[in-house]
């Protein structure tokens, strides 16, 4: 395991995929947000090989049937060609269609494993029809059965299992009920017992090993994503972030608000107080600004030194005015002492704040930029205040700063 022979779990970040870490997996089951993340991405990477699994299966089962005509005969052949070109075909083709549907991640799961079930019993009744007619030859069909079900269809391995062990017990069940020749019909069902806990055993272990590179893969998407000293959101992943955010609001839209948040007096701070205490503040302020906005759309990143941006797609004029405001009151109750500031002796954040509706014929740039803006005015203003700027954007030119509002800090 790659995160555990490099680092203690127990030393991670507390995000979803480390507590799933903690917790284990020994029945192959998530938290419910990340197994269907999970089944997700499991359906995604095989998509390709399942459909070109499902297509050859068409193929073997159209050769099987021209096979089975010649051994079975004319007479005998009837009822199993029926089979074939009736119910297990069209069964492979729906399935194969459904990894085509737009809802497949929700479509494909049950299709498959009910064609499972349906391909696996019409083999049983076929090799019934055979035995009872005295030809053993077509055993061999029901292993492969299982091993296509159990390997080729992109089943996860509880739904393989269910359907793999329903076909076994039809099998053992029909078969015992038919008196079929109990030496021979012993043996095979002991074989195809044997096979599903061989074939079982080896999807077990190999989901285990794809569940445990999956959590291990969104870990680390996850710390490169964050930043190393604050533990939230990157200037990167602010970047993605925002023009995701500029994006949905054209096409849906959507007002978007930034806020950049900038810690007063700051180099003062570190100088009175060193930088290991500056590192505290910086991860307090963090933590902080992370419980002010709390909604699922809402993100909040450290922009860069004591600067932080929060963004609050699909967000009210009212709920912006909330957000700033309780932003403001947990700077105040963190109550961090700051005797060196020129503007109180705790702890105080300028904010700046651009709400905008997002237009094609605009960028992203331009709202970060006003936000920046109105940050400037606030810092102008005597710190430690909110200044919001939205009508300014009209008048914007993306790129320039404007003096009449303010110019770049830095």
């Amino acid at each position: 395991m790659f995160i555990a022979n490099r680092f203690s779990v127990e030393d991670l970040p507390d995000l979803p995929h480390v507590r799933q870490l903690r917790a284990g997996f020994p029945w192959l089951t998530f938290a419910p947000d990340l197994e269907l993340e999970f089944r997700q991405m499991h359906l995604d990477e095989n998509l390709h090989h399942i459909r070109m699994n499902l297509s050859l299966a068409v193929v073997i089962t159209l050769a099987f049937s021209a096979v089975e005509a010649m051994v079975l005969g004319p007479g005998l052949n009837r009822i199993p060609s029926m089979i074939h070109l009736l119910v297990m075909i069209p069964t492979i083709l729906v399935a194969l269609a459904a990894t085509f549907s737009q809802s497949r991640q929700r479509a494909y799961p049950p299709i498959a494993m009910a064609a499972g079930v349906l391909l696996g019993v019409s083999v049983v009744a076929i090799e019934l029809i055979a035995s009872l007619a005295g030809i053993s030859l077509l055993f061999p069909c029901l292993l492969l059965t299982v091993i296509f079900t159990y390997f080729m269809g992109g089943l996860i391995f509880y739904h393989a299992l269910a359907a793999n062990v329903f076909v076994a017990l039809v099998y053992i069940v029909a078969g015992s009920s038919v008196q079929l020749p109990t030496h021979e019909f012993g043996y095979d069902a002991i074989t195809v017992v044997a096979a599903n806990i061989f074939c079982a055993s080896v999807v077990y272990m190999h989901e285990k090993t794809a569940r445990m590179r999956f959590l291990e893969a969104a870990l680390l998407r996850e710390m490169v994503a964050r930043d190393g000293l604050t533990g939230i959101q990157n200037r990167r992943m602010f970047d993605q972030h925002i023009q995701r955010s500029w994006q949905q609001g054209v096409r849906e839209k959507k007002r978007v608000a930034v806020l950049l948040v900038d810690i007063d007096c700051f180099k003062n701070y570190n100088d009175r107080y060193g930088h290991q205490a500056g590192d505290e503040c910086l991860r307090a302020v963090a933590v902080s600004l992370s419980q002010c906005a709390r909604r699922p759309m809402d993100f909040v990143a450290r922009y860069g030194g004591e600067e932080f941006a929060v963004v609050l797609f699909e967000a009210s004029r009212e709920y912006v005015a909330e957000v700033l405001t309780r932003i403001q009151r947990s700077i105040a109750e963190l109550n961090i002492p700051h005797e060196a500031s020129i503007v109180a002796g705790r702890l105080t954040v300028s904010i700046g704040a651009a709400y905008v509706q997002p237009g094609e014929n605009r960028t992203h740039d331009g709202l970060v930029q006003l936000a920046d803006e109105a940050l400037y005015s606030a810092k102008e203003q005597g710190r430690n205040r909110v200044v919001v700027m939205e009508t300014e954007y009209q008048t914007l030119r993306t790129g320039r700063f404007d003096l009449s509002r303010g110019r770049r800090i830095g």
